[in-house]
Protein backbone atom coordinates (compact mmCIF):
# COMPACT_ATOMS: atom_id res chain seq x y z
CA UNK A 1 0.00 0.00 0.00
CA UNK A 2 2.89 2.58 1.12
CA UNK A 3 4.39 1.54 -2.24
CA UNK A 4 1.18 2.54 -4.25
CA UNK A 5 0.91 5.84 -2.30
CA UNK A 6 4.69 6.66 -2.94
CA UNK A 7 4.54 5.68 -6.89
CA UNK A 8 0.98 8.05 -6.97
CA UNK A 9 2.44 10.87 -5.08
CA UNK A 10 5.81 10.55 -7.47
CA UNK A 11 3.01 10.39 -10.35
CA UNK A 12 1.31 13.89 -9.27
CA UNK A 13 4.70 15.44 -9.02
CA UNK A 14 6.15 14.48 -12.20
CA UNK A 15 2.52 15.91 -13.56
CA UNK A 16 2.33 19.03 -11.44
CA UNK A 17 6.22 19.63 -12.58
CA UNK A 18 4.91 19.22 -16.49
CA UNK A 19 1.97 21.62 -15.90
CA UNK A 20 4.51 24.53 -14.55
CA UNK A 21 6.98 23.95 -17.37
CA UNK A 22 4.56 23.84 -20.05
CA UNK A 23 2.91 27.06 -18.88
CA UNK A 24 6.38 29.05 -19.16
CA UNK A 25 7.02 27.34 -23.00
CA UNK A 26 7.35 28.97 -26.34
CA UNK A 27 6.32 25.93 -28.42
CA UNK A 28 5.86 27.93 -31.40
CA UNK A 29 7.96 30.98 -31.40
CA UNK A 30 7.36 33.68 -34.20
CA UNK A 31 10.33 34.54 -36.37
CA UNK A 32 11.93 37.13 -35.29
CA UNK A 33 12.32 39.34 -38.69
CA UNK A 34 8.19 38.84 -38.99
CA UNK A 35 6.14 42.18 -38.63
CA UNK A 36 2.83 42.60 -37.89
CA UNK A 37 0.41 45.16 -39.47
CA UNK A 38 -2.49 44.90 -37.89
CA UNK A 39 -3.83 43.30 -34.38
CA UNK A 40 -7.04 41.83 -33.71
CA UNK A 41 -8.69 41.26 -30.19
CA UNK A 42 -11.85 39.38 -29.97
CA UNK A 43 -12.31 39.74 -26.06
CA UNK A 44 -15.25 37.17 -26.24
CA UNK A 45 -12.71 34.72 -27.47
CA UNK A 46 -10.10 36.17 -25.23
CA UNK A 47 -7.47 36.28 -28.19
CA UNK A 48 -5.13 38.84 -29.73
CA UNK A 49 -3.75 37.61 -32.94
CA UNK A 50 -1.12 39.25 -34.89
CA UNK A 51 -1.85 39.80 -38.88
CA UNK A 52 0.04 41.17 -41.96
CA UNK A 53 -2.45 41.25 -44.54
CA UNK A 54 -5.57 39.26 -43.90
CA UNK A 55 -2.81 36.47 -42.91
CA UNK A 56 -2.99 35.37 -38.98
CA UNK A 57 0.71 35.48 -37.90
CA UNK A 58 0.40 34.16 -34.35
CA UNK A 59 -2.49 34.07 -31.82
CA UNK A 60 -1.94 34.55 -28.30
CA UNK A 61 -4.48 33.82 -25.68
CA UNK A 62 -5.19 36.52 -22.82
CA UNK A 63 -6.74 38.25 -19.83
CA UNK A 64 -9.01 41.47 -20.16
CA UNK A 65 -10.47 43.81 -17.85
CA UNK A 66 -12.12 42.24 -14.56
CA UNK A 67 -15.23 43.61 -15.87
CA UNK A 68 -15.08 42.09 -19.59
CA UNK A 69 -18.45 42.13 -21.16
CA UNK A 70 -19.57 45.71 -23.39
CA UNK A 71 -17.51 48.18 -24.11
CA UNK A 72 -15.12 50.91 -21.96
CA UNK A 73 -17.02 53.45 -20.93
CA UNK A 74 -16.03 55.40 -17.77
CA UNK A 75 -12.18 55.45 -16.32
CA UNK A 76 -12.66 52.25 -12.87
CA UNK A 77 -15.15 50.63 -14.66
CA UNK A 78 -12.72 47.77 -15.30
CA UNK A 79 -13.62 47.07 -19.03
CA UNK A 80 -11.33 46.28 -21.70
CA UNK A 81 -12.22 49.08 -24.58
CA UNK A 82 -13.91 47.94 -27.96
CA UNK A 83 -13.05 49.42 -31.20
CA UNK A 84 -10.34 50.79 -33.92
CA UNK A 85 -7.43 52.35 -32.07
CA UNK A 86 -3.45 52.38 -32.75
CA UNK A 87 -0.43 51.15 -30.76
CA UNK A 88 0.65 54.87 -30.57
CA UNK A 89 4.17 53.97 -28.35
CA UNK A 90 6.14 51.51 -26.83
CA UNK A 91 6.05 52.01 -23.38
CA UNK A 92 9.42 51.41 -21.82
CA UNK A 93 8.68 52.40 -18.19
CA UNK A 94 5.99 50.28 -17.14
CA UNK A 95 4.46 48.73 -14.37
CA UNK A 96 4.29 45.49 -16.02
CA UNK A 97 7.31 43.18 -18.46
CA UNK A 98 6.67 45.74 -21.31
CA UNK A 99 3.47 47.51 -22.51
CA UNK A 100 2.50 48.76 -25.98
CA UNK A 101 0.19 51.90 -25.47
CA UNK A 102 -3.70 51.89 -27.11
CA UNK A 103 -4.29 55.07 -28.28
CA UNK A 104 -7.71 54.55 -25.99
CA UNK A 105 -9.50 56.87 -25.35
CA UNK A 106 -10.18 58.04 -29.03
CA UNK A 107 -12.55 61.13 -30.05
CA UNK A 108 -15.65 59.59 -29.96
CA UNK A 109 -14.48 57.96 -26.54
CA UNK A 110 -14.23 61.57 -25.47
CA UNK A 111 -17.32 62.37 -26.64
CA UNK A 112 -19.51 59.68 -25.27
CA UNK A 113 -17.96 60.08 -21.79
CA UNK A 114 -18.68 63.81 -21.89
CA UNK A 115 -22.21 63.02 -22.71
CA UNK A 116 -22.68 60.93 -20.01
CA UNK A 117 -21.09 63.58 -17.57
CA UNK A 118 -17.82 60.71 -16.71
CA UNK A 119 -14.26 60.39 -17.41
CA UNK A 120 -13.53 58.25 -20.29
CA UNK A 121 -10.17 56.84 -18.66
CA UNK A 122 -6.89 55.87 -20.01
CA UNK A 123 -3.85 54.26 -20.01
CA UNK A 124 -4.70 51.06 -21.97
CA UNK A 125 -2.74 48.90 -22.84
CA UNK A 126 -1.41 45.23 -24.28
CA UNK A 127 1.20 44.00 -21.37
CA UNK A 128 2.93 41.31 -20.17
CA UNK A 129 2.61 40.58 -15.98
CA UNK A 130 3.55 42.48 -13.44
CA UNK A 131 6.94 43.30 -12.70
CA UNK A 132 8.34 40.16 -11.05
CA UNK A 133 5.82 38.18 -11.31
CA UNK A 134 6.54 36.91 -14.50
CA UNK A 135 6.67 33.45 -12.57
CA UNK A 136 2.71 32.79 -13.13
CA UNK A 137 3.08 32.16 -16.69
CA UNK A 138 -0.05 30.98 -18.29
CA UNK A 139 -1.40 30.67 -15.17
CA UNK A 140 -2.93 34.21 -15.58
CA UNK A 141 -5.40 33.80 -18.39
CA UNK A 142 -7.26 31.72 -15.06
CA UNK A 143 -9.85 34.42 -15.15
CA UNK A 144 -9.58 38.58 -16.16
CA UNK A 145 -7.65 40.41 -14.16
CA UNK A 146 -6.50 43.92 -15.65
CA UNK A 147 -7.75 47.24 -14.68
CA UNK A 148 -8.80 47.30 -18.57
CA UNK A 149 -5.66 46.14 -20.33
CA UNK A 150 -5.23 42.99 -22.83
CA UNK A 151 -2.30 41.11 -21.05
CA UNK A 152 -0.11 38.19 -22.29
CA UNK A 153 2.67 36.37 -20.77
CA UNK A 154 6.21 37.37 -20.74
CA UNK A 155 7.58 35.92 -23.59
CA UNK A 156 4.61 36.87 -25.36
CA UNK A 157 4.60 40.35 -24.70
CA UNK A 158 8.73 39.72 -25.75
CA UNK A 159 7.37 38.22 -28.97
CA UNK A 160 4.36 41.28 -29.68
CA UNK A 161 6.68 44.09 -28.77
CA UNK A 162 9.24 43.01 -31.01
CA UNK A 163 6.74 42.53 -33.84
CA UNK A 164 4.11 45.55 -33.68
CA UNK A 165 5.83 48.96 -34.61
CA UNK A 166 4.46 52.16 -33.23
CA UNK A 167 1.17 53.01 -35.74
CA UNK A 168 0.20 49.62 -35.87
CA UNK A 169 -3.94 49.46 -35.89
CA UNK A 170 -5.24 47.36 -32.98
CA UNK A 171 -9.33 46.64 -33.49
CA UNK A 172 -10.66 45.14 -29.97
CA UNK A 173 -13.87 43.56 -31.01
CA UNK A 174 -16.67 42.02 -28.20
Amino acid sequence: MLKILLFVLILLCLFAVGVLIGAHLNLHPLPSNIIADRILVEKSARSLTLLRGSTPLKMYRVALGRAPVGPKEQEGDQRTPEGLYLIDFHKEDSDYHRALHVSYPAQRDIERAAAAGVMPGSDIMVHGLPNGRGWIGAFHRRRDWTAGCVAVTDFEIEEIWRAVPDGTPIEIRP
